[in-house]
């Protein structure tokens, strides 16, 4: 009994955070095929919903289990993301029967990535989430582990600079006008940072109680 309880306190939070850190951004890779249109202001694709959360759930990691680990998670993450690109595209080649031809069409519109557009967008995640769990960590030593707020909304600052404008600038280059260049990064960036603020950073703040105090129940068992 007390070899499944160790096993347990092992398995459940660390696993539970990462799973749930790996998911959001695969599901904000796929959900960016689609473009919003925004009151006619501004696009952004769909994976904009999704993708503060994972900026959350990596500032979760960094802030319970440290930068190391975090470190290891986006590792874990970002290779994750090259499996997904590689087996949709995959399915693309495969055969299909001719019944099926308009599923298939549909199937290919949405996985058949410009390698420019997957190399941008790899890129970005690493640069920006090892960028954000660093700052992060540096924050929490200089500011001796107060003003959480200031740690999450700090650190994604500067990791939304790296995944947003290094985005749009790698994939985009060349392809529009440098207005509509800084237009689309400016827009992105004031999106994704509004919602690490009024989103973001509170569930921060509930989830490493929950966590810590989880774990100090494990700890006592």
């Amino acid at each position: 009994m007390k070899m499944i309880r160790k096993c347990d306190a092992d398995f459940s939070p660390l696993v539970v955070v990462a799973g749930l850190m790996i998911t959001a951004y695969l599901t904000a890779n796929v959900m960016a095929v689609k473009l919003v249109d925004a009151w006619g202001i501004v696009l952004f694709d769909a994976g904009t919903i999704t993708f503060p959360l994972a900026y959350m759930l990596g500032d979760v990691l960094t802030e319970v289990w440290g930068f190391r680990v975090a470190k290891k998670v986006i590792w874990l993450t970002f290779f994750c993301n090259v499996i997904l690109v590689c087996a949709t595209s995959l399915g693309v080649l495969l055969p299909s029967p001719g019944y099926l031809k308009q599923t298939s069409d549909a199937y290919a519109e949405v996985f058949t990535y410009v390698p420019r557009i997957v190399f941008a967008s790899l890129l970005a995640f690493l640069c920006g989430e090892l960028s954000n769990a660093y700052c992060m960590e540096k924050i929490k030593r200089r500011t001796k582990g107060k003003y959480l707020w200031m740690r999450t909304i700090g650190s994604s600052t500067v990791g939304y600079v790296f995944d947003t404008v290094l985005f749009v600038l790698v994939a985009f280059w060349g392809t529009v006008s440098a207005a509509d260049l800084f237009f689309m990064a400016a827009a992105q960036y004031a999106l994704k940072l509004a919602a690490e603020s009024l989103c973001g950073t509170p569930l921060v703040y509930a989830a490493v109680h929950f966590l810590k105090k989880w774990s100090a129940a494990e700890v006592s068992q």
